[in-house]
């Protein structure tokens, strides 16, 4: 029984919850499944609006169902691809997706797209479907997916766009960013501020334009020059992303960032980071210098893996470090990473 779940008020009602879960044959998390059910219950008296119950309704079934189809993928790392479902097959953007579709899963990485046309569309026929996601919407004017991941079971359509992109950022271990519309940089923005905020674990935000395109460059003049200079967000924001034009540059941005870096968490006060290997003596020293700003409490040191990992057995054969992290210092953080890359 998890710790972080409440038992009912009412005995006789948790009593009846425990015997319908054993009804349905029991099974992972019953503690926080029992809790989804008595929330569920209180619905009954909590909201009267229909529409209101649909919109509930609807997402747990979205997201129960795309939980399941990625969980067999869950060791595999996966980039997602955003785009304009309008650029045209002629388009050098179009090439450029398929380019590094096909170079970053020949690097050991799976894609996710929108499952439309377009720059979707373009990541898909690089990565092959074999390789692919599709995470598709239902729109008015368009609702079928692109043919090369239409037939395949890999395919989940949403109906609300917020379900659909807590799924991208959450099956997600980096983002590439090709020239596209209002959808394409409202998913860019949320990914920045998801990792600008801690709430979504730091990964690799790569701006691909084409060849020689200035799309990328003319958005980070704006950043620099409206959002930074006014002090609406910090210089160390902008180790966030990175722009390239070169789908090799793309790749190797993606794939740097996993040489070293595996994964963090936080357990009580501690930032704990996963690592291949572990950093010298000599490192760690330099780091606690280098990164004091983003350090309060326990300095970086090496760790075995606490008792909350152990409970829930993960990554329990990496070595790892460990330090008192501010929790506002993202951008400070990722380049941290970086340090912990380089050794």
């Amino acid at each position: 029984m998890s710790k972080n779940v409440k038992t009912p008020a009412d005995p006789r009602l948790a009593g009846l919850i425990e015997e319908l879960i054993k009804a349905k044959g029991g099974g992972a998390n019953e503690a926080e499944v029992a809790d989804i059910i008595e929330n569920a219950l209180k619905l009954l008296t909590d909201v009267q609006d229909t529409g209101d119950i649909r919109v509930i309704q609807t997402t747990v079934r979205e997201l129960r169902y795309a939980f399941r189809l990625f969980a067999p993928y869950a060791e595999k790392r996966k980039v997602t691809i955003f785009g304009s479902a309008r650029t045209a097959p002629s388009k050098a953007e179009y090439h450029q997706a398929v380019e590094f579709g096909k170079k970053i899963s020949d690097a050991g990485f799976m894609v996710i797209t929108g499952a439309g046309g377009g720059i979707m569309q373009a990541g898909h026929e690089g990565a092959g479907p074999e390789n692919s996601f599709g995470a598709n919407i239902r729109l008015p004017w368009e609702q079928s997916a692109n043919p090369v991941i239409a037939k395949d079971k890999k395919l989940v359509t949403f109906r609300y766009f917020f379900t659909r992109k807590l799924i991208f950022i959450r099956h997600s271990d980096a983002i590439a960013l090709f020239p596209g519309g209002f959808g394409t940089m409202d998913e860019g923005y949320e990914a920045l501020t998801l990792m600008q905020t801690g709430k979504s674990q730091l990964m690799p935000l790569v701006l691909v334009d084409k060849p020689g395109g200035v799309f990328w460059k003319t958005w980070d003049k704006h950043i620099r020059e409206h959002l930074l200079r006014d002090k609406l967000i910090s210089p160390e924001d902008l180790n966030l992303y990175h722009i390239t034009d070169n789908a090799d540059d793309a790749v190797k941005v993606i794939t740097r960032f996993y040489r070293n870096f595996h994964s963090t968490r936080f357990v009580k006060e501690l930032f704990v980071i996963r690592l291949r290997h572990a950093p010298s003596d000599s490192a760690l020293a330099a780091m606690n210098e280098d990164f004091a700003d983003i350090i309060t409490g326990e300095p970086i040191k090496i760790i075995s893996p606490t008792p909350e990992e152990r409970a829930d057995t993960q990554h329990l054969d990496l070595p790892r470090i460990a330090f008192g992290f501010n929790r506002k210092g993202y951008g400070r953080l990722r380049q941290l990473i970086d340090v912990l890359n380089s050794l």
